[in-house]
Protein backbone atom coordinates (compact mmCIF):
# COMPACT_ATOMS: atom_id res chain seq x y z
CA UNK A 1 0.00 0.00 0.00
CA UNK A 2 1.45 3.36 -0.92
CA UNK A 3 1.92 5.89 1.68
CA UNK A 4 0.48 9.20 0.78
CA UNK A 5 1.42 12.72 2.71
CA UNK A 6 -0.61 15.47 3.86
CA UNK A 7 -0.47 18.81 4.88
CA UNK A 8 -2.82 20.74 6.88
CA UNK A 9 -4.31 24.36 5.11
CA UNK A 10 -5.23 25.64 8.75
CA UNK A 11 -2.77 24.85 10.73
CA UNK A 12 0.35 23.45 8.47
CA UNK A 13 0.45 20.21 10.42
CA UNK A 14 1.90 17.29 8.33
CA UNK A 15 1.54 13.74 8.50
CA UNK A 16 1.96 10.73 6.55
CA UNK A 17 -1.13 8.12 5.71
CA UNK A 18 -0.62 4.34 4.71
CA UNK A 19 -4.04 3.97 2.58
CA UNK A 20 -5.17 1.50 -0.57
CA UNK A 21 -4.76 3.72 -3.79
CA UNK A 22 -9.11 3.34 -3.87
CA UNK A 23 -9.15 5.15 -0.42
CA UNK A 24 -10.99 8.63 -0.58
CA UNK A 25 -8.19 11.43 0.06
CA UNK A 26 -8.22 12.07 4.44
CA UNK A 27 -10.10 16.09 5.30
CA UNK A 28 -9.55 15.92 8.78
CA UNK A 29 -6.68 17.46 10.31
CA UNK A 30 -5.75 14.79 13.55
CA UNK A 31 -4.31 18.15 15.28
CA UNK A 32 -7.28 21.00 14.97
CA UNK A 33 -9.97 19.04 13.69
CA UNK A 34 -10.53 21.05 10.51
CA UNK A 35 -11.25 19.68 7.42
CA UNK A 36 -8.23 21.13 6.02
CA UNK A 37 -6.17 18.50 4.79
CA UNK A 38 -4.44 18.31 1.49
CA UNK A 39 -2.58 15.68 -0.02
CA UNK A 40 0.69 16.60 -1.00
CA UNK A 41 2.75 15.93 -4.12
CA UNK A 42 5.72 13.58 -3.29
CA UNK A 43 6.96 10.25 -4.55
CA UNK A 44 4.54 7.67 -2.80
CA UNK A 45 6.59 5.44 -1.07
CA UNK A 46 5.15 1.84 -0.21
CA UNK A 47 6.30 -0.84 2.27
CA UNK A 48 6.59 -4.76 1.67
CA UNK A 49 4.67 -5.98 4.18
CA UNK A 50 4.04 -9.72 5.52
CA UNK A 51 5.86 -13.21 4.87
CA UNK A 52 6.76 -14.04 0.97
CA UNK A 53 9.02 -11.25 0.06
CA UNK A 54 12.57 -12.30 -1.07
CA UNK A 55 15.34 -10.42 -2.63
CA UNK A 56 15.86 -12.34 -5.50
CA UNK A 57 11.91 -12.05 -6.15
CA UNK A 58 12.51 -9.65 -9.07
CA UNK A 59 15.92 -10.67 -10.34
CA UNK A 60 16.68 -11.87 -13.05
CA UNK A 61 20.11 -13.92 -14.40
CA UNK A 62 23.36 -13.79 -12.14
CA UNK A 63 21.81 -11.06 -10.20
CA UNK A 64 20.14 -13.32 -7.90
CA UNK A 65 21.59 -13.89 -4.56
CA UNK A 66 21.08 -17.12 -3.35
CA UNK A 67 22.00 -18.48 0.04
CA UNK A 68 25.20 -19.79 -0.95
CA UNK A 69 26.25 -16.42 -1.78
CA UNK A 70 25.67 -15.47 1.88
CA UNK A 71 29.27 -17.26 2.97
CA UNK A 72 31.01 -14.97 0.43
CA UNK A 73 32.47 -11.88 1.77
CA UNK A 74 30.86 -8.87 0.35
CA UNK A 75 33.76 -7.09 -1.70
CA UNK A 76 34.29 -10.18 -3.80
CA UNK A 77 30.54 -10.94 -5.08
CA UNK A 78 30.45 -7.72 -6.31
CA UNK A 79 33.33 -7.41 -8.12
CA UNK A 80 33.25 -10.88 -9.87
CA UNK A 81 29.97 -10.05 -11.42
CA UNK A 82 31.04 -6.89 -13.13
CA UNK A 83 33.63 -8.79 -14.79
CA UNK A 84 31.35 -11.39 -16.10
CA UNK A 85 29.06 -8.78 -17.22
Amino acid sequence: MPIYEYQCKACGHQMEALQRMSDAPLTDCPECNKAELSKKISAAGFRLKGGGWYETDFKTGSKKNLAGDAAKPAGKSGSSEAKAS
